[in-house]
C-alpha cells in the first residue's frame, strides 16, 4: 500500500486521497499510544475483578449453608440462593417477604413455609381450601309409567326388514 503512494509512475491526486482514506478507515477503531496503554490496563483489571469475584462467589456459595439451630445444633441444608436459610427455615429470616407460614387448621396446626402468592393467606397442599364446584349435575328426570310401558307392535322385527321382490335391493336399509 505505502509504494502505491511513493510509486515511480505514481497516483493521481484523486486516487492518493481515496487510498490514504481506506488506510484510515482500516484502523479506525484502534487505539494509540497513551489510549491504547489505559485501555490495556483497564481491560486487565476488569479480568482481575470479575475472576476474584466469580472466583469468590464460587467458593461462599458451595459452602453456604443454613444459619438456623434446631435443638442447639445447626442446620446442614443449603441455604437458598441470596438468603442466609434454608427452604425449611426461611421464615426466621424477618427481611424475606417471598414466604409465610401456613396456618393450616384448627385441628391440625401447620407451620410449613409456604411462597407467598396472589392470596391473602397461602397454605400449603395438605391445607388448601377449594373453591366449590362449578358444575352442578343435572337431576335425572322421572319418566311416567305410561311413557315407559310403549307398545311393541309398533316396530318391525329383523326379520320383516328383509327387502322382498316387491322391494329392490338399495331401497332396503
Amino acid at each position: 500500500g505505502s509504494s502505491l503512494l511513493t510509486g515511480p509512475e505514481g497516483l493521481m491526486a484523486k486516487e492518493r486521497e481515496n487510498l490514504k482514506r481506506l488506510k484510515c478507515l482500516r484502523r479506525y477503531r484502534q487505539r494509540y499510544g497513551v489510549e491504547a496503554l489505559l485501555h490495556r490496563q483497564l481491560k486487565e483489571r476488569r479480568m482481575l475483578a470479575t475472576d476474584g469475584a466469580a472466583q469468590q462467589a464460587h467458593t461462599t456459595r458451595s459452602s453456604q449453608r443454613c444459619l438456623a439451630f434446631v435443638d442447639d445444633v445447626r442446620c446442614s441444608s443449603q441455604s437458598l440462593p441470596m438468603t442466609r436459610h434454608c427452604l425449611a427455615h426461611i421464615c426466621q429470616d424477618t427481611n424475606q417477604t417471598l414466604f409465610k407460614l401456613c396456618q393450616g387448621s384448627e385441628e391440625v396446626p401447620c407451620n410449613k413455609p409456604v411462597p407467598m402468592s396472589l392470596s391473602e393467606e397461602p397454605c400449603c397442599p395438605l391445607h388448601l381450601r377449594l373453591p366449590p364446584p362449578m358444575y352442578v349435575p343435572e337431576q335425572v328426570l322421572a319418566v311416567p309409567e305410561e311413557l315407559e310401558a310403549a307398545p311393541t307392535d309398533l316396530y318391525l322385527s329383523a326379520a320383516e326388514l328383509q327387502p322382498t321382490e316387491s322391494l329392490p335391493l338399495e331401497f332396503s336399509d
